[in-house]
């Protein structure tokens, strides 16, 4: 039997899970491929360091040992930042191997670069580990794509965030107390801004656009907002409520119009990320044929994001080579419509105590300056532009009043 031959590069989490998984799940792998998987080389930053690898596996500091390998069939990066994984890969596809990514911020920049590269070159690109994880949502987006059309997806896209959301609601802690025990479990970075910001869930959103959409909306008109303004009194306030905080990406198709959005929004128990809890991650499609699935699951770690690349080893290898990405077709990129008129409720916090800088139809105190309003998005945004200190968040659900008196309601 002859093997397919990869070269892994990086050998932090994600690359050794890799490797342990193919060594693990050898058997089931050849019996999928009708090919024995053989890891040829892996590339290190140290080469000295002490690795549990097999002697037979070329470990090397430079990227040019790997391409001078005699036979070399997918290479699998696993390594951080847009550089220089992009170039590795550019390289690779010029060599004629298949590549498979996790690197969600190298693919949000370069991504259709690098399909178009490897459509011309006759092989095949594998992404599922740069998005939400050990869930296979690409996956299922290619199978939905084939007939249904999606409208929105929605998602809890960054475990890490995530989790700190839940320990401060769990645990009654400080976003500071639950960032740092975040990181002293590995779930957070020493600088942790990519997640805690929301970059690394925007970027994540962009590759699912594409991927549905076969658009982006501009980079410059998407909504990011991070989780660091969350204080423990919102969240008090948000459970009063029957409402929990979420840290949502959106992506929505309204006929040429193609939003984006990366913001904290308050969910009630009706809803599917209600209870998406810790570094779990989870999406939600809705298309117009099969309506709305959720998919849930691991988002992050050594062997959920080794499973999504040995999926996408099998993808590539029995893919038909230069076979294009199925979408809906390029959408015209469209600037967000701010005068939606529509009503909805908010959580704001360091709303004026006289309460008339925010026209609205009335408002409740949940405590000391955080209100429950109920108002249009416009006068939202116009409201955040004359009070930049004050905070705004949605809420997608029904709202627990927490009186039914009339008189205790505010009418401004």
């Amino acid at each position: 039997m002859s093997a397919i031959k990869v070269a892994i590069l990086g050998f932090g989490t994600v690359g050794e899970g890799v490797y342990r998984t193919i060594q693990s799940h050898a058997e089931p792998l050849a019996a999928v491929l009708g090919k024995s998987v053989e890891v040829a080389a892996i590339l290190v930053k140290n080469k000295q360091k002490q690795r549990d690898i097999h002697s037979d596996v070329l470990v090397t500091t430079d990227f040019a040992d790997i391409l001078r390998l005699p036979e070399l069939d997918v290479v699998i990066e696993a390594i951080v930042d847009k550089n220089p994984s992009f170039g590795y890969l550019q390289q690779a596809i010029e060599r004629g191997c298949h590549i498979i990514t996790a690197n969600k911020e190298m693919f949000a920049h370069h991504g259709q670069e690098l399909l178009e590269m490897a459509n011309k070159q006759g092989v095949s690109v594998g992404y599922e580990a740069t998005v939400a994880g050990g869930i296979p949502v690409i996956q299922t987006l290619r199978q939905l794509l084939n007939i249904n059309r999606v409208a929105e997806i929605q998602g809890i896209l960054n475990g890490t965030s995530n989790f700190i959301l839940t320990e401060m609601r769990e645990k009654q802690q400080s976003f500071a107390e639950s960032l740092l025990l975040a990181q002293q479990l590995g779930y957070a970075e020493a600088d942790p801004t990519n997640d805690v910001e929301g970059f690394d869930a925007f970027y994540k959103a962009m590759i699912l656009s594409r991927i549905a959409f076969g658009a982006e909306p501009d980079w410059n008109d998407v909504e990011r907002q991070g989780i660091t303004v969350i204080t423990s009194e919102l969240i008090a306030a948000a459970e009063q409520l029957g409402l929990r905080f979420k840290h949502l990406a959106s992506i929505r198709h309204d006929g040429e119009l193609l939003t984006a959005s990366v913001k904290p929004v308050l969910v009630g128990k009706e809803n599917p990320f209600y209870h998406v809890e810790g570094v779990e991650n989870a999406v939600n499609v809705y298309s117009d044929i099969v309506g709305r699935i959720t998919l849930q699951g691991p988002g992050a770690g050594m062997f959920p994001t080794a499973s999504a690349i040995i999926e996408d080893l099998v993808y590539v290898c029995q893919q038909q080579h230069g076979e294009k990405q199925t979408t809906q077709g390029l959408i015209p990129r469209q600037t967000p419509n701010n005068e939606q008129t529509e009503q909805a409720f908010w959580l704001i916090q360091g709303l004026p105590s006289d309460g008339k800088s925010l026209e609205v139809i009335w408002l409740q105190e949940v405590s000391e300056r955080i209100f429950l309003v109920k108002a249009g998005q416009t006068k939202i945004t116009e409201f955040v532009n004359q009070h930049p200190e004050a905070f705004c968040f949605p809420i997608d659900g029904d709202v627990e009043l927490l009186t039914s008196d009339p008189a205790a309601i505010k009418a401004v």
